[in-house]
């Protein structure tokens, strides 16, 4: 079930994401906000470009790995993620959205990265490693710790 980061989602990904959206409905009233709020995300992503495409489907898979409880959804029309209390934490601004070089995963001042004086809240990500993904991995557990 892997995949490159050229392809995408693999239709196994998808077709769990959408059972998952299925049975967040199901759920009633909150469910159905957020099944739609993971819709809307995906939809998102399907809208990009090819390139942006695929780190935002790795972003995804690596965000909800890490932050399983986090809450997908919109802001700004970028993919983003809340906690249970609807504040958000990180959202992923592709490169494509305002021509920039790079995507970049921003983390607002919900997160809990603070270090001292002073610390990085937007990280840019040209290509998808395991490197990448150790650190997207490491950066959501602090934010929700």
């Amino acid at each position: 079930m892997t995949t490159d980061t050229k392809s995408g989602f693999s239709a196994d990904e998808r077709a769990a994401m959408k059972a998952r959206a299925a049975e967040l409905r199901s759920s009633g009233k909150k469910g159905a906000k957020a099944a739609d709020g993971l819709q809307a995300l995906l939809d998102k992503i399907a809208e990009m470009t090819p390139q942006d495409r695929a780190l935002a489907e790795r972003v995804h898979l690596a965000i909800t790995a890490a932050g399983p409880d986090l809450l997908p959804k919109t802001w700004y029309g970028m993919p983003a993620y809340t906690d249970a209390d609807g504040k958000l934490i990180v959202a992923f601004k592709n490169a494509g959205k305002f021509g920039s070089r790079y995507a970049t995963l921003e983390f607002q001042d919900s997160a809990r990265l603070d270090d001292g004086d002073i610390w990085p809240v937007s990280f840019a990500i040209p290509a998808w490693t395991p490197a990448v993904q150790k650190k997207i991995t490491s950066l959501i557990k602090a934010a929700l710790s």
